[in-house]
């Protein structure tokens, strides 16, 4: 019995030794499986996050290049005399500081509302080339202006106010003689004349002559000369085609509060916040000068 408990020993040993031996191997197997699953999870998380990266680049890029979208903006607004143009555009001075962009003055010589061929092509590269005042809203009594026609393939956005032709006729038949309140001290050219608009139609007077009624036209028809002949059934025409093709929104006077809501909706990186200070009436009077080639510029 002796005997065989101590032939037994040595079996057992050499059994134990073979399972610690087979224990270690299925140990270092599973180290080396999880070292291997490491492995490819930290390859895994690299490759996530340089997408990551790689996707955070993209989007910025394509930020900036929205960015550079919206900047690269130009808005003309070729005000037609006395349709509530003064008060929105003092609206647009208002709003330019809050909303980051440039409000310029278009000063034509002898306020002629067209321009000479060579101002025209002088006008069309300042306003395209100009990138240090983009974005920016140009307003100024002149006729349209067609851009495509110069080579420009990114337009201007335009934007302007008719009002009813015989209440426009009246208004700025007083404002010859009366001013307004934006610049009460300077003198106007019927300063004095105390006739009324009804005796000057009794009277027959050219300051109140129909012809005067199609002064609208020629501002959306442009600078062909047959815009200017009064009664011409083509200047209506194409002043019509302009208005429908070239113009984002063209407003009404008497209507002046839907054209900034509708102004504010379409066109939010200049007008945003334009309805509220509408209607608020808080608008700043009076213009700051500057010596750039067209007029006025406060922001």
């Amino acid at each position: 019995m002796g005997s065989l408990r101590i032939m037994m020993a040595p079996k057992f040993q050499l059994l134990a030794l073979l399972a610690f031996a087979v224990a270690m191997l299925f140990l270092e197997n599973q180290v080396h499986q999880l070292e291997e699953s490491r492995g490819k999870l930290e390859r895994a998380i690299a490759r996530l996050e340089v997408r990551d990266i790689e996707e955070r680049r993209t989007q910025e890029g394509l930020r900036e290049s929205r960015e550079d979208v919206e900047n690269d903006v130009v808005v003309i607004y070729n005000r037609v005399p006395k349709t509530a143009s003064t008060s929105f555009t003092n609206l647009a001075y208002d709003l330019c500081s809050r909303n980051h962009y440039h409000v310029l003055h278009i000063n034509t010589s002898k306020n002629n509302p067209v321009m000479s061929l060579q101002d025209q092509v002088r006008f069309v590269k300042n306003v395209t080339m100009w990138k240090e005042m983009k974005p920016a809203l140009y307003h100024g009594h002149v006729s349209f202006l067609d851009f495509s026609r110069f080579g420009v393939k990114k337009k201007p956005i335009y934007i302007n106010i008719v009002r009813d032709p015989i209440e426009r006729l009246v208004s700025y038949y007083y404002f010859l003689r009366f001013g307004d309140d934006y610049r009460p001290g300077l003198k106007r050219r019927k300063q004095g004349d105390k006739k009324t608009f009804d005796e000057c139609v009794a009277a027959g007077g050219s300051d109140c002559a129909p012809e005067k009624l199609w002064l609208q036209i020629p501002f959306f028809c442009g600078h062909y000369s047959e815009c200017w002949n009064i009664g011409s059934r083509w200047a209506l025409e194409q002043a019509k085609y302009n208005l429908i093709n070239e113009y984002l929104l063209v407003g009404v006077t008497e209507e002046l509060e839907d054209f900034v809501m509708m102004l504010e909706a379409a066109l939010p990186r200049f007008f945003r916040g334009a309805t509220e200070l509408y209607r608020t009436g808080t608008l700043r009077l009076g213009m700051g000068q500057t010596s750039q080639t067209w007029g006025y510029l406060r922001c």
